[in-house]
Parts: structure tokens; sequence; C-alpha cells
């Protein structure tokens, strides 16, 4: 066992990757614990194992730095791999284009320490841009994993319905294994999947279960963001998936004789925000950060059905696979019938 351990579950990271590394191998303050790395490679067709390799043969022995592969795709299945895998007490997960500040390891271990009762607490996290965001980014910087909630440590309360991302958060290993199930519902396998959010299903099954949550601003991390992040069509669809996964993550959030109230309750105010925002802006197409709004107003309202859809294909898809396997072992039924016939 060590103390920390930081997880970097990747895809085609390497040129991303390198600069993650080495901010890490720059950790300070990290004399009085023991800590580790753990690279999931989750399926990357590029350098990353090598690249990984080449850094491992300079490595420091003091935070040992490993490396696995996850073959079944998607950003939930490498983050529980990483969970499985890892040696640490506590699990700081950072993104392939997370880098850093030279105390976070550090960080994330005091505050582990001084805070027993959290089963989970994120990173303030900083846009590192490209280009300038556009007008009234803020309204969507959640979007895209960043966080500033101020310069003072602070709860997470589940009234208030939300929840670090994925991205910079610490998780004690010990409340991830007992609570989080090992297959979520919103397993993220990209933008085709049309889900996300599959980072808040993991932290809300932990909250739910009585842990805390925190918001940490002594852990800073740095979130890459590229020109093509801030392009119309990806942030349309990156915000669809949200809105699309947002039934479930809602219900997550209640008790079983809250959701058939909160159903209709929930459809109704989306509706009417919508129409709102629809008399508000009259369709105008030209407002990046209007049009995002508009597209999750929508794709919360679908949601529901959304899932409610998907959820019975893939029923009847797994009831469809369970016949074609029981009849393609008919044929051996009967050849081992006949051969042990008198």
């Amino acid at each position: 066992m060590v103390d920390v351990t930081v997880a970097i579950p990747t895809f085609n990271s390497e040129k991303r990757l390198p600069e993650v590394l080495d901010r890490l191998r720059e950790q300070i303050n990290t004399e009085h614990f023991s800590w580790e790395i753990i690279v999931v490679d989750n399926n990357s067709t590029d350098k990353t194992a090598k690249i990984v390799q080449e850094y491992q043969a300079n490595w420091s022995e003091v935070a040992p730095l490993h490396y696995t592969l996850e073959v079944e795709q998607g950003a939930a299945f490498a983050r529980q791999r990483a969970v499985e895998e890892a040696r640490g007490t506590l699990i700081g997960f950072l993104d392939d284009d997370n880098l850093p500040d030279s105390n976070w390891v550090a960080a994330a271990y005091a505050f582990g320490q001084a805070h027993p009762e959290a089963g989970a607490y994120g990173s303030q996290i900083q846009g590192n841009f490209e280009i300038e965001p556009p007008e009234n980014f803020k309204k969507i910087a959640c979007f895209l994993a960043l966080v500033d909630r101020g310069a003072e440590a602070s709860l997470y309360e589940p009234r208030k319905k939300i929840l670090p991302p994925g991205a910079g958060l610490v998780v004690r290993k010990q409340a991830w294994l007992a609570y989080v199930p090992k297959r979520l519902v919103l397993n993220h396998k990209g933008r085709e999947a049309k889900l996300a959010s599959e980072d808040l299903e993991a932290t809300l099954h932990i909250q739910r279960a009585g842990w805390e949550i925190w918001y940490n601003p002594e852990m800073r991390v740095y979130h890459q963001i590229p020109r093509w992040r801030l392009e119309k069509d990806y942030l349309i669809s990156l915000i669809r998936c949200v809105g699309l996964s947002r039934y479930h993550i809602r219900m997550l959030g209640l008790k079983n004789w809250q959701r058939p109230v909160a159903f209709p309750a929930y459809l109704l105010n989306d509706l009417r925000r919508l129409m709102l925002h629809l008399i508000k802006y009259r369709g105008d197409q030209r407002d990046l950060i209007a049009a995002c709004e508009r597209e999750l107003l929508l794709s919360s309202l679908i949601s529901p059905f959304f899932l409610f859809k998907n959820k019975y294909l893939e029923l009847g898809q797994a009831k469809i696979f369970g016949l074609r396997e029981d009849i393609n072992s008919l044929p051996g039924l009967v050849d081992r019938k006949v051969s042990t016939a008198p």
C-alpha cells in the first residue's frame, strides 16, 4: 500500500502525456508520504505506450511510474481499471491534458489526511486557452471541466446538486470500491454514444453513501483548451451529451419515493425554461453561448425519453444475444445426448 496514486486515463496522448509526466516529476513536498503514478492506456493507437516506457527508463524510484492497458473503450472503464490497479489509499485523477501545480500531489495528500470524512474532493481548474474564449464563456465553462469556487475550501452540499468533474478529482479508494458500480449507466464511450457525465455519476454514488465531497483550491490544475474545443460544433455536441445524460444524474440524486413526483416537475420546468429562452433570443443563431444554453435545455428535456429508449434497446439486445447463445449451444447439447445414449 502507498498513500497516493496519481492515475492518468489516456487515449492517443503521445503529444500531451509528456508534459503531464514532466509536471509530476517536478512535484514538491512529497518526502513525508509514499506515492505512485499509473498511466491507464485506453486502447491508444499511437506511441503512448512507447512514451511511457521511455519515461520509465529514467524515472525516479521515489514515485514509481506504472503502465496498464484497458481494452474496453471509455473513460469510465479506464477510471475503474485505475482504481483496481492503484495501491494508494487516495487516488488522484488527472486527464492527459491536465497540468498540475508543483504541489498538487502534496495538497491532495494533506487534504485527505485533514478530512477523513471526505470520500472525494475536486481541484481548482483553470483554463489554458489557445485562443481567447468567447464573451460570456463563464456560463458554460463548467462543461469544459473548469472550476473556480474561490480561495477557500468548501463542501459540495447534496441539496445544491453540484459536483466536481473527474479531472483533478481525488477519491478515497475505500469509498469507490464499496459504492461505485463497476459498470456505470453512463459508460462514456465518446461523443458517438451521445452520453457523458459518467464522472459525476461515480461521485454521486459516493456522496449518496454518506461520504462528503469537497472543493480544495490548494490543488490547482491547468486544463489545456485547444482552439477546436471552442468551436461551435464541438461545444454543441459536448453539451448535448451532458443534457441527454441529465435525467439519470437527477434521478440518482433522489430517493425512490421522490422520483415519480420529480419526473413531471423536472419535465415542466425544463419546458418552461426552454420556452423562455426561445422568447428571449428569438432563434438568434449568432450567439454561441446562447446556442449552447439552448442545446442544454432541449437535450435535458429529451433526456428521460432518450435514456428510456436506450435502456430498453440495450436490454432487448442483451436478451437477443442470450437467446442466440442458447441456440448456438443446442447442437453441442444434442451431440452430448447422442454420444451418451445407451
